[in-house]
């Protein structure tokens, strides 16, 4: 058995995995065919523990790996040592943290099953704990399936956490209890005047939800399972389970919490497996958005990396926009003609305020989250919100010193920032772009800046590159790879130019810096973002994971990173895996080169 990931989500993933010399999609669900269950006959693949059909694709795996959570570890570990004589395609584990080591010692298992699931995820913390140590044990390219817990509400959460697998179990327990499944919950048949559905069976009884009868419920419960598990293969497609699985999981306290203890105890899996680009805008709608990985990695970044530019010595604080980029929007065209008209605008530097990101400088609006989200505007802020700024804030102005802060900025954001800045100037009298703010802002501006000494535009390009490279690869290699250099080009199209030669270049959909041969050998020297080739590998086109010896550990899905061949710069290009998978997979591209020398 041979699973091969075809799309990356965070750790969500579809994949590939032959059966009877025929694939098999995932994420997928596993129908029951037996003697009392018949399948339906949409399902991809069935699972049973008797006869198997030959014109249907069919697993047959043994009915004993149900069997109690809390069993004494000897006895686990007895019957993890029959199952292996039995088959070495598949292993079961069971839900104990403690013994997944011992139980993958020496197996070379494809497909591993969790027995005893059910009993486990009623315990959200547990259940998280154990099925991230389980991930990141069985490594990428091993399927993982979970028997018995699967339903359109929580699909898309555990597919988010790297589960392939699911059966049709909860749809016959439903049934039996007269319960229709539905991707928004799940409901008894006695408590529905109409049903809100239009599969076949629904159209068949229109609005008399009381005939229902055991059958229909489960062909029902079948058709929503279907459709759910297609509508999360399409959300990986496209880059955006997570709005799916913020979605969803509203339905269900105990998805709830499993998410919750997922982003805060186990970040460092999300962030590691979560791209640093994407076009999928983020629906910002609930709390849970605060703990998205790309959110928390761009604000580590802003405070670990990233560094003002130089020239700077004005800080203007600004509202968010609509529209994103923010230079794009009406009301920041507003802010920067002042800021232009002030007289000196390179020693103004803008730095936006937004929810759920934090703090945005202005260079590092094209990059990705800032880039892309969407917010309820309210005017009302949650107090996680305050104190997420108010941390971010205090923390950036610790790292980065300005001689003067103006904030333009509405009232109710003023509220909660003021008593951070010492002498801070506010300029905004009522909305931020009325005519009287506005009067005032540029009013203020020009008073500030006139005593200092002009800055010529290009220098402060300059420094605004730099501190872009800052935030993508730190302040070392920023200020190694800008030595001597020129900017030419208008924003947000920039090239970093080189005694005549073309180093690197901003572009509006990606927001970082991609390099030329030129620019990467720079990257190359810096000893950072580098991914190490056999000697005897022949590259022609993309780097594939076989032919990857090594590689830098902090490489993100989308990162820029350099590709070294007896030690030697050999290419640059995109990173299409995380480093830690391109040293671990056996299949898949895991550099899009775009330049070779």
């Amino acid at each position: 058995m041979e699973y091969n990931i075809k799309i990356r989500d965070g750790p969500a993933r579809i994949g590939e995995f032959l059966l009877d010399n025929r694939k098999i999609v995932t994420p997928n669900i596993l129908f029951l065919d037996t003697k009392r269950f018949k399948a339906i006959n949409l399902a991809d693949v069935l699972i049973t523990n008797s006869k198997i059909q030959k014109d249907k694709l069919t697993l047959k795996i043994s009915n004993q790996f149900f069997y109690p959570k809390d069993m004494p570890k000897e006895l686990n570990l007895a019957l993890i040592k029959k199952y292996k004589k039995e088959t070495k395609e598949y292993c079961i584990i069971p839900g104990n943290e403690e013994i997944i080591d011992q139980t993958l010692k020496d197996n070379t298992a494809c497909f591993f099953i969790v027995g005893n699931a059910s009993q486990l995820f009623d315990q959200p913390k547990k259940f998280v704990d154990f099925i991230i140590k389980l991930r990141q044990r069985i490594g990428y390219e091993k399927i993982l399936y979970l028997p018995s817990i699967g339903d359109p509400t929580c699909f898309a959460l555990l597919a988010y956490m790297g589960v392939d697998l699911f059966d049709s179990t909860k749809a016959i327990i439903a049934a039996r209890n007269n319960t229709l499944l539905f991707a928004d919950g799940n409901y008894k048949k006695s408590d529905l005047d109409e049903l809100p559905c239009s599969c076949p069976i629904c159209k068949k009884w229109k609005n008399t939800p009381s005939e229902l009868r055991f059958m229909d419920i489960l062909n029902h419960n079948y058709f929503m399972m279907l459709n759910e598990i297609k509508q999360v293969r399409n959300s990986i497609k496209n880059n955006n389970i997570r709005n799916l699985v913020e979605t969803r999981v509203k339905s269900n306290p105990t998805l709830t919490s499993i998410l919750r203890n997922l982003d805060q105890n186990h970040y460092s899996f999300l962030e590691k497996r979560t791209p640093v680009i994407s076009k999928t805008k983020i629906i910002a709608t609930s709390k849970e958005s605060l703990n998205r990985p790309e959110i928390k990695r761009f604000q580590k970044r802003v405070i670990e990396r990233y560094r003002k530019p130089k020239s700077s010595k004005v800080l203007v604080l600004l509202p968010c926009s609509a529209k994103k980029p923010y230079s794009f929007s009406k009301s920041h065209h507003m802010f920067l003609e002042k800021i232009l008209s002030s007289g000196n605008p390179s020693m103004i530097h803008e730095v936006i305020i937004t929810s759920p990101i934090g703090l945005v400088p202005r260079e590092l609006e094209l990059i990705y989250p800032a880039s892309a989200y969407d917010i309820p505007v309210t005017g009302i802020w949650d107090e996680d919100e305050k104190k997420m700024i108010r941390e971010m804030l205090t923390s950036y102005l610790k790292l980065n010193k300005y001689d003067e802060i103006i904030v333009h900025l509405p009232r109710e954001i003023v509220e909660f920032i003021k008593d951070l800045m010492h002498k801070a100037i506010i300029t905004c009298i009522n909305s931020p772009t009325s005519q009287e703010s506005l009067e005032e802002f540029s009013k203020v501006l020009k008073e500030k800046v006139k005593s200092y000494k002009p800055v010529k535009n290009q220098a402060r390009i300059l420094d605004n590159i730099a501190s872009t490279l800052s935030y993508q690869f730190g302040k070392e290699v920023s200020e190694k790879i800008l030595k001597n250099c020129v900017i030419r080009g208008k924003y947000p199209y920039q090239k970093i130019i080189y005694k005549k030669t073309q180093l690197g270049m901003v572009t509006e959909p990606r927001g970082f810096i991609s390099f030329t041969i030129d620019g990467a050998s720079k990257i190359a020297d810096s000893n950072n973002y580098w991914v190490k080739i056999y000697d005897d590998f022949n590259l022609k086109g993309s780097v594939f994971s076989p032919g990857v010896k090594d590689a830098d550990e902090n490489i993100r899905i989308g990162d820029e990173v350099v590709v070294i061949r007896n030690n030697k710069l050999c290419a640059v290009g995109v990173a299409q895996m995380n480093g830690e998978e391109m040293k671990n997979s056996s299949h898949g591209e895991a550099v899009k080169v775009r330049h070779r020398v």
